[in-house]
């Protein structure tokens, strides 16, 4: 299957929306990144309808046309009927007076080629007598036959769709001719790339609304009555019964849009409960109008059909019809490879997401799967991760935190802005003599400790860290925090017991003073001794002086 929609993994970021919204489940995620797996796809476009990042691109085929243009060959338009509703006003002669300015030898609608299938649908009942008959315009509701409900393929109308019908017309009459259909339509550029040689490129809205923007070029507005224009319905929801004779003896004829009302008609058809019927399907709510790049936000279903309505007539275009084998269409059964899981398999993946009994299974969808089975089998197909389970994550990161605050020796208060305490730990039971939790929870803080710093953190918004006060009713020391948590809603206070590191230091502090008093003492006795060491030795010192100034006048005298 062709590529057609692109992932642009800077910009997906693990918010698993595609994945709730496809119907087939055939996005796969590894690393947080959402990858799209094309031999399940159908190509139906809701992940890129969905996607909030833009993570989702369409294969962009304007180079390829451009290249067309180029090439010397005249190439034609077939122009989607829905284009009434995306290019409200402009008419066919206001779309072809703009394509022509692209370099478009000619632009036709691609409803001419809806008059030959619907006639082909008609001539079918009619004469072949088949039970069951599923319109095969739609290349989404084909691809999802094809994948999920191979056994009914024989129920799939082996029709061509009218952008082939239209586009073999086209070769018919001009045998030089290349065409491009231009749609709202994803699927259409797979059809156009897996049947060759009919459709040679497939734009869609948003292609040609760019490429026109580009060239500075206008879609005038030229909006003309034409009576032979029933097939301009073909884009509704009902719009191939609109214009069906509906005549064949004995069918019931229905109209089904939405992958998910198409599905459940294939069960239904599978378990054998729709006979002799006649059923358009369509995998777009509101059909081709409602297509994944009606310029992705232009969606106005009621506006939309309103248009359609207005443009299109009560008869037929006036085709010639091809021969019936020119209208035959193949269709194969597409493999799906995957294994599916055993039951121990099964169980054993449960386990890691944390369910072991039912009750644990809440099938919630936030995972994007119906049910955590489902999620469990996509697991084991390499499509999911066990962290895509939202009440796993938020169980196990409120384990992890209950842990994390019932093992710390810190003690810790939460309160609410009302000041009722909402949490507190075993430590914090302990600092405050407390037996259990339910003494404090849900009464004012007030009962245990002073309020005003909390009122403070509370009305300022701003936090008091590490700061170390004492609980003179505890008789404790303790080193405080108190921050803002949840915008203001509540505060958090972490108090760490300092008492024992406060005895030690107040001990180290006694001891020093006892240190200094002791040197204090030590260094004034020593300096008595000095003193009296000094004394001593002055007196000493003066009576030998004496002593020698009477020998030396002794001496002289002789």
């Amino acid at each position: 299957m062709t590529d057609c929609i692109r992932l642009k993994k800077s910009n997906c970021k693990n918010c698993y929306k595609c994945i709730r919204h496809c119907p087939v489940k055939s996005i796969r995620f590894s690393a947080g990144q959402a990858h799209i797996i094309g031999n399940e796809c159908i190509l139906c476009g809701q992940c890129f309808v969905v996607c909030p990042q833009n993570a989702k691109e369409i294969v962009d085929e304007t180079e390829k046309v451009r290249v067309l243009l180029q090439s010397g060959a005249p190439v034609y338009v077939s122009l989607a009927p829905s284009f009434a509703a995306n290019y409200e006003g402009a008419g066919i002669e206001g779309m072809r007076e703009a394509l022509k300015k692209l370099g478009f030898a000619e632009a036709e609608e691609t409803a001419l080629g809806a008059t030959m299938v619907k006639r082909e649908y008609d001539r079918m009942l009619a004469e072949e007598q088949r039970d069951v008959v599923i319109s095969s315009c739609c290349h989404s509701v084909n691809l999802l036959i094809e994948k999920y409900f191979p056994d009914l393929l024989e129920y799939l109308a082996d029709v061509v769709s009218p952008m082939q019908a239209h586009c073999m017309d086209i070769k018919r009459r001009v045998s030089e001719a290349k065409t491009v259909f231009i749609g709202p339509c994803v699927a259409k550029k797979d059809e156009a790339e897996h049947y060759e040689n009919i459709v040679d490129a497939v734009l869609t809205f948003e292609e040609l609304t760019r490429w026109l923007k580009e060239e500075n070029i206008e879609i005038p507005q030229k909006m003309t009555e034409d009576p032979e224009s029933r097939a301009r319905f073909f884009p509704t929801a009902g719009g191939i019964l609109k214009t069906m004779a509906k005549n064949a003896p004995g069918y019931t004829y229905m109209a089904l849009d939405g992958v998910e009302n198409c599905i459940a008609a294939l069960q239904d058809i599978r378990q054998g409960g729709i006979h002799h019927a006649f059923i358009e399907m369509s995998s777009c709510a509101g059909s081709c109008i409602g297509g994944p790049v009606m310029e992705k936000y232009h969606r106005s279903p009621v506006r939309d059909y309103a248009s359609i309505a207005r443009f299109a007539g009560k008869k037929d275009f006036d085709v010639a019809q091809p021969e019936q084998a020119r209208m035959k269409k193949t269709f194969e059964k597409i493999e799906q490879h995957a294994k599916e899981p055993t039951e121990e398999e099964l169980v054993g993946i449960l386990h890691e997401m944390g369910k072991y009994k039912p009750s644990d299974e809440l099938n919630c969808g936030s995972c994007g799967y119906n049910t955590c089975r489902e999620k469990a089998a996509a697991v084991f197909k390499g499509k999911a991760e066990v962290s895509m389970c939202l009440p796993f994550l938020k169980d196990k990161a409120e384990s992890f935190s209950d842990t994390i605050v019932k093992s710390t020796p810190n003690a810790i208060l939460v309160l609410n802005e009302k000041m009722e305490v909402q949490q507190v730990n075993n430590a914090a039971l302990k600092v405050f003599n407390l037996r259990f939790a339910s003494d404090i929870l849900g009464d004012q803080v007030v009962r245990i400790l002073e309020p005003d710093d909390f009122i403070k953190v509370r009305d300022t918004g701003r936090g008091i860290f590490n700061e170390r006060i004492y609980l003179a009713e505890y008789d404790r020391y303790v080193e405080r925090t108190i921050v803002p948590a949840e915008e203001g809603r509540m505060l958090l206070c972490i108090m760490r017991d300092v008492s024992n590191e406060e005895d030690a230091r107040r001990e180290k502090e006694e001891i020093s003073r006892q240190t200094v008093e002791v040197a204090d003492r030590v260094v004034d006795k020593q300096m008595r001794i000095v003193q009296e060491i000094a004394s001593l030795l002055g007196e000493t010192a003066a009576e030998t002086k004496i002593a020698l100034y009477k020998l030396k006048e002794s001496i002289t005298n002789e």
